[in-house]
């Protein structure tokens, strides 16, 4: 008899990433990129995206899961419109990479003091 597959129903997703500099990254996404704090203790900081999605950073000097200094991660966000997107980041003291067209979409990336790379994106007109 074969078991029957249950779907996985993802009702909320929350992304944790483990920070060496963990007080200047959670001031990066709090104060330079304006995220609301959803959840802080004194050790992991939990950021709303939508209402539905979620970023933690954690102090790795409090956690049992090392940092990997961002390496291999990248956090992709869609945004409206990609160009304003980038002015801005621009104006927040951010020195973001070109913007580029490929995949249907039009995107550029930067990265918070942890090493964590940020692509924002938008669909191609």
């Amino acid at each position: 008899m074969v078991a029957k597959m249950t779907t996985l129903n993802v009702r909320r997703t929350n992304t944790i990433l483990y920070c060496r500099r963990w007080r200047e990254t959670v001031r990066f996404y709090r104060e330079t990129l304006g995220l609301s704090i959803s959840h802080a203790t004194d050790w992991l900081v939990e950021f709303k995206l939508t209402d539905k999605e979620h970023i933690s950073l954690a102090d790795e000097t409090r956690a049992t899961i090392p940092s990997v200094r961002g390496a291999g991660i990248t956090l992709s966000w869609q945004v409206d419109d990609v160009e304003a997107m980038h002015r801005h980041v621009v104006t927040m003291g951010i020195v973001p990479g070109p913007m580029h067209e490929r995949w249907g979409a039009k995107a550029f990336f930067f990265c918070d003091p942890e090493g964590h790379r940020i692509e924002i994106w938008s669909p191609s007109s």
